[in-house]
């Protein structure tokens, strides 16, 4: 299985530019919905576990513990980068979700809207959806001499406002993660400091407002700070 590494940025006006002018090619455009589901309590988001439905299809994005990741701490892009695994098969998703969820309470689904979909096993797992959003999606991809793979680049805005870049390199399960870490940190280099913010701190942190009604603690805000629960969805 792969593991996807990743690094969040805010997208300046001109970042389209700026990816042509470091080579990136544009690979295409397209249009989806996704809906994000979690417990009343949000036992998976506070974990960093991302349960999704795009386009009808199931997806659970897991995170990667570091250890696993062998980063190093003296590394510039460990707090800027993520490491998730994802799985797409619906009864290796509930079987995970199972494991992650094991130790939290059961109870009815409140606190979340009601569920666009008819799947039982939702609502045995007490999940609902908790935001639903429409994407416009532009997709470039990097190739560098000497490199195997190409880098990804993905230009997303979100219908609720937001544009939210990510730069990402699929790893095979057992690669080499460092290296990926470097290449990216590479194409954020290239791309410019003033353009590229950590998706884990300031102004780059997206509070969705819209979908959440309630003060909830969230993990990438300092614990004064009483914000709604965001985020960049990964």
């Amino acid at each position: 299985m792969n593991v996807e590494v990743e690094r969040k940025f805010v997208c300046d006006p001109d970042i389209q530019n700026k990816l042509k002018d470091i080579g990136a090619v544009c690979i295409g455009q397209r249009r989806f919905q996704d809906q994000y589901f979690d417990s009343p309590d949000f036992d998976l988001t506070l974990k960093d576990f991302w349960l999704r439905c795009r386009e009808g299809c199931w997806e659970l994005k897991c995170p990667v513990p570091k250890k696993t990741a062998a980063i190093q701490k003296d590394s510039q892009a460990e707090g800027l980068c993520s490491r998730y695994r994802e799985i797409t098969n619906l009864p290796e998703i509930k079987a995970e979700l199972t494991k992650v969820m094991a130790d939290e309470k059961t109870e009815s689904v409140r606190g979340v809207a009601e569920c666009d979909t008819s799947d039982d096993w939702l609502k045995e797992m007490s999940l609902g959806c908790f935001a639903k959003y429409t994407t416009e999606r532009c997709s470039f991809s990097l190739e560098e001499e000497g490199e195997e793979g190409a880098v990804g680049v993905d230009l997303d805005q979100a219908d609720f406002g937001y544009c939210v870049g990510e730069i990402e390199i699929l790893v095979p399960d057992g690669g080499d993660i460092q290296a990926a870490l470097r290449r990216i940190e590479k194409t954020a280099d290239k791309l410019g400091e003033d353009s590229l913010m950590s998706h884990n701190g300031g102004i780059s942190m997206f509070v969705v407002s819209v979908f959440i009604m309630r003060p909830l603690p969230c993990k990438f805000c300092p614990p004064c700070l009483p914000c709604f629960y965001l985020c960049t969805f990964p």
